[in-house]
Parts: structure tokens; sequence; C-alpha cells
């Protein structure tokens, strides 16, 4: 089933000519997220009941042939569920701190002035503190093109209700990067505005001084939508700020230091990101920074005094019912107790040097074109290691809001486990305009394809594998692949970089493949897949000095594929001038 991505602008447009009616487009929603909810029903915390929302389109189709003009006509929208929504309960995913307000928030209420129409209120990382998906007492949503893997938090449920083709939008909440993780695993666009442009009021806070609402949606043109209706200063909000914009005057892209890119491990990622800087110097130029004055801020959100004004925001919970509190949750705030006001204000005078220092960025680059995460987790990896691997998660996003600055997170890319890989398109305050343009220039060069289908039963995991000699088709130990229904995906070649040698006395008569880097050649292999499962069975049988290593292809990217240790080649004859095993065995016959 692939995800049907939807269209906010073009729904209101087809309501406003009378092509359709809200009221049509409230009932094939709901009838969306029944087939939805059937199979995976972790999305939302709450929803308004279907005659509510019937009731709600038929007022907006009434307004229409009155003659108003309305931008999001129609709309179903959903409402992370830290977010006040007038008639439905705010928990921030903690039943304990539930309460009923009295009025929608600030955001929430201009939406609905729209003709927007909000369904319900999605899961979360609970109090929002989380880039993962997996804290909340509601269940797990899950990623929208693999059940394995995380969503991304904390907008968990926001993002999966975009992805999954329910809704055409739906606000989140960024502090660290909880609008712009979620976007990138699931294949979004992730708009984190300039802190102020879009009122908080309404908004359980996280870290108030920090805070944004945030909103995803399947392309560029309805953030573009969204953000004109909900932007604009807020009188009830002290946070809120005039509005502005302001643009990016050329096109000069930082991006991190070589060395100071991290991965984790994840070749794929890193694969994946070179290829997006590829497209970027189609559109501009790419200027290396030190990421290191970035980071020291980004250390500062969790490491630092600021974690204390996540726990200011659940100190009477802490205090009066701590065990209400997800226990990974209230790892996380509970230091915050012992942060001091001296620690506070040496906290804020080294952030204000490090952001003369980002400030001075925009004297040498007009934007930043960071990886939105160096890797994806799978579910059960997170609930092994919760702290540990959030952090990871937040290596490029945490430093933004405390620099004030704009961040667009957009597609780049897919993984095999079919997981989004993003980038993040940050610049100064108020460039949050700008930033769409840019990205509607770097998507239009990139020429991503659509998103993967929706993962609605857990898919298999599957490993992509690299063989060089005997494992090829019709060789001897061929049958090791096709016995455990290997399924063949290319015949390619490595990139330039390796040696092949025929190894003495092996029998049956085997290659090693080894890297030489600048000395090396493009080598003939064969590449196949294999479930997890049936590949590490099939790593078990590989015969000592032959392993399993990692090899790069023609293209750059990355498999698992056969190495040697370097032993592998005593007495062994050097083939590499032939191309590859197979003119090797045919020079033989």
């Amino acid at each position: 089933m692939s995800a049907p991505r939807l269209s906010a602008g073009a729904l209101a447009a087809a309501i406003q000519a009378g092509e359709t009616t809200a009221l049509a487009v409230m009932e094939q929603t709901l009838a969306r997220i029944a087939a939805y909810d059937a199979v995976q029903p972790q999305v939302w915390i709450a929803r308004a009941d279907d005659a509510t929302l019937l009731a709600a389109a038929r007022a907006v189709d009434a307004r229409v042939a009155a003659g108003e003009t309305l931008p999001l006509a129609g709309v179903p929208f959903a409402v992370k569920d830290n977010i006040d929504v007038a008639g439905l309960a705010t928990t921030a995913a903690c039943p304990a701190f539930a309460y009923a307000p009295e009025h929608s928030a600030t955001v929430v209420a201009r939406l609905e002035a729209a003709g927007a129409i909000c369904v319900g209120k999605t899961n979360l990382d609970q109090f929002a503190t989380g880039l993962v998906g997996t804290r909340s007492p509601y269940g797990i949503p899950r990623n929208a093109s693999n059940l394995a893997y995380v969503s991304g938090g904390s907008s968990s449920g926001s993002s999966i209700a975009v992805a999954a083709g329910l809704v055409p939008f739906a606000l989140g909440t960024d502090t660290a990067g909880s609008g712009r993780v979620p976007a990138a695993f699931n294949h979004l666009v992730g708009m984190k505005p300039t802190k102020g442009r879009w009122s908080t009021q309404g908004l359980v806070p996280a870290c108030r001084s920090l805070d944004c609402i945030s909103v995803f949606t399947a392309d560029t043109v309805d953030a573009r939508l969204v953000d004109s209706v909900v932007a604009g200063y807020d009188a009830t909000d002290p946070w809120s700020k005039s509005l502005a914009d302001k643009p990016i005057a050329g096109r000069v892209i930082g991006v991190p230091k070589r060395h100071q890119r991290q991965w984790f491990g994840d070749a794929e990622s890193e694969y994946l990101y070179d290829r997006a800087l590829e497209k970027l110097r189609e559109i501009g130029t790419l200027v290396e920074i030190d990421y290191a004055p970035l980071q020291e801020a980004a250390l500062l959100l969790y490491g630092g005094p600021w974690v204390a004004e996540r726990t200011a925001a659940l100190a009477g919970l802490l205090a009066d019912d701590p065990e209400a509190i997800d226990p990974t949750v209230r790892a996380v705030v509970e230091p915050g107790l012992g942060k001091s006001a001296v620690e506070l204000f040496n906290g804020i005078y080294r952030l204000a040097e490090l952001k003369r220092h980002a400030d001075r960025l925009w004297d040498e680059v007009d934007a930043l074109a960071f990886p939105t995460t160096g890797t994806a987790y799978r579910v059960a990896e997170l609930q092994a290691a919760p702290i540990a691997l959030n952090s990871n998660l937040g290596f490029y996003t945490n430093f933004v809001n405390l620099l004030d600055m704009a961040a667009l997170a957009v597609p780049a890319g897919v993984r095999a486990n079919a997981t989004g890989f993003g980038v993040t398109l940050i610049g100064p305050a108020d460039s949050d305009r700008a930033l769409l343009d840019l990205a509607d220039a770097y998507l239009q060069v990139a020429a991503l394809p659509p998103p993967p289908p929706l993962d609605l039963e857990g898919k298999m995991q599957t490993v992509k594998l690299a063989v060089v000699g005997a494992h090829l088709k019709d060789m001897p130990l061929h049958w090791q692949l096709t016995s455990r229904n290997a399924t063949f995906v290319e015949a390619t070649t490595t990139a330039p970089a390796y040696k092949l040698y025929a190894m003495a006395d092996s029998v049956p008569p085997k290659p090693a493949l080894i890297h030489a880097g600048d000395d090396g050649a493009a080598i003939a292999v064969e590449v196949y897949e294999l479930g997890v499962a049936e590949f590490g069975s099939f790593t078990v049988e590989v015969p000592a000095p032959l392993a399993i290593g990692t090899v790069t292809l023609a293209d750059g990217s990355s498999v698992k594929g056969f190495v040697a240790e370097p032993r592998a080649i005593a007495g062994a004859e050097d083939i590499t001038a032939l191309g590859g095993w197979r003119a090797f065995i045919a020079q033989k016959v």
C-alpha cells in the first residue's frame, strides 16, 4: 500500500471552488483513519467523535456557500497532544497530568478560523521529552514505512498522521528537534519556525524559552500555506514577536567539516548525505564550517543547566506524583532539581559567547545544510538504550533553538530499510520563508522518488550482500544463497579501491577481496538480498581468513560483502587486472 500523501492547498481549493465539499472530505478522512487504526492505532491519544467532525464540515460548507474565502476550507488536520484544543483533553501523554482546556491554542484557533478542522490529538514522547516516539503510555507510533523502526519524536503521532495519509498536515512541537527528526524518518517536510514567529500560547511547556510549535506536511507548498495562516504576533504570548521575513542573500551553504560528521556506524546515511551535497552543489556553493561551537551549544540543552527548564515545567508532578512520569523521562528531568542559579548564569554567559560565534557564521554562509540525523534505530534498540541512542539522534538538532535559528527538514533519500534520510536547512532568525525557497531549489534538482509503501503488518528485515567469488551465480557455493531464498539485486562493480587475489590451496577455489585505496581497481560483484536471520546463518559459515565486512560499490553506496584478512594473500595470485573472479575462472578452463 502506497502512502497517499494529501495536499492541504489542493483540498481547500477544490472545496472553495465547489468541486467537492468539506463534508465529503471529512467522510473520506474518517474512513482512512478507521482503516489505519485497525492495524496501527497508536497514532492518536484522543479524537473528536464522528458526529462533531461531520457537523464542523457542514459548518465550513455553509461558510463557503455564504461567500467566505477560506485558505484552509475543510482541510482536516491533527494536533500534538501538548497543544490545547477546546473540547479535547490535553494530556502531554501523561494521564495524571490531563486537563480540559477552556480555549484552543492561538495557532489552532487561527487554523480553524481559516476553515481547517482538527480531527484529534496525536501521541508523543511524554512531555515532549525525547526524539524517538517510544516514551508514551498510549503506545508506540512506529515508522510509517517500516514498523520495526521508530517514528522519531517527540512529535511521533503527528508525523505518522501525515505520512500515512490520514491528514494533509499536523502540528508538532520542537525544542530539540522534535519537529525535524520525525519528518526525516517519515519522508516529510518539517518546518520549525523562528522562535516567536508562531504563538506558543496554549502549549504545555517543555523549555518555555526555546519551545516552538511546528508543522509536518508532504511538501513545501503546504508548509508555506500553514505558515501564512498561523504566523504573526500574539499579545497573549510573552515569547511572541512581530512578524519579519529575512531574505537569504545568496546560496553559500555551510556544512560540517568531514571529520566532524558523525554517523554512529551508519555508512548508508553518510552515503545519502554525500549525495544530497552533490545536489546542493548544483544550486549553490558549499563551504565547510567548524561544527564544534554549535555542538558545544547543543550539549548545554541536556548536559547543562537548561535541563532545569524542563524540570520547572514538571515540578509539581515530580513533587506530588513522580511515578506518573515515564521512567526515562523522569531520569532526564530529575537532574534539573540539582542545578544551581550559578550554573544557570554561567550557562547563559557561555551560550551568549557561542551565539555570537554562530551569528558571525552568517557573514560567511547564507544557510547551513546538516543531516537531520546521523542514523535511524529500531524500536527494540531504543528500548534497550533509551537515553544514549536518543542523544545520538539529537547530534545535529539540539543547538538550533538555543541559538535562535530557523530550520526546515526536507527529505533527502530512502535507506534500504525504507526509513527516510533527511537534511535540515538552517538559517538565521526570520529566514523561514527564504529557507522554503532554498528547499524548493534543492528538491527540484534532487528529483527524489516517491515515498515507499506503508508498512501495515511489519516487513521482513533484509541485508544486501555483495559476493565476489565462489558464491556468484553458477559457481560452486551459490547454493548457500539460493537455499536461503536470497534475491538477486544487481551485477555491478566495487568502487575502484580494491585488489582481488586467488587464494592458495582453497577448496573450492576462492578469491580474497582486499581494500587497497588509490592502488585498487573496480572488481565485478553480484549483490543479493537476504533476510536478517538468513544473513546471520550465512555469516557463521564463512571460513577464515575470509570474513563479512562492508564493501563500497561503484555508485558510492555500501553493502555487506566478502573481505579478507591480510593472511589471505600469503602465496596468493594477484588477479586484480582481470577485473573479477569469472574472468580468472574462464582463463583457467
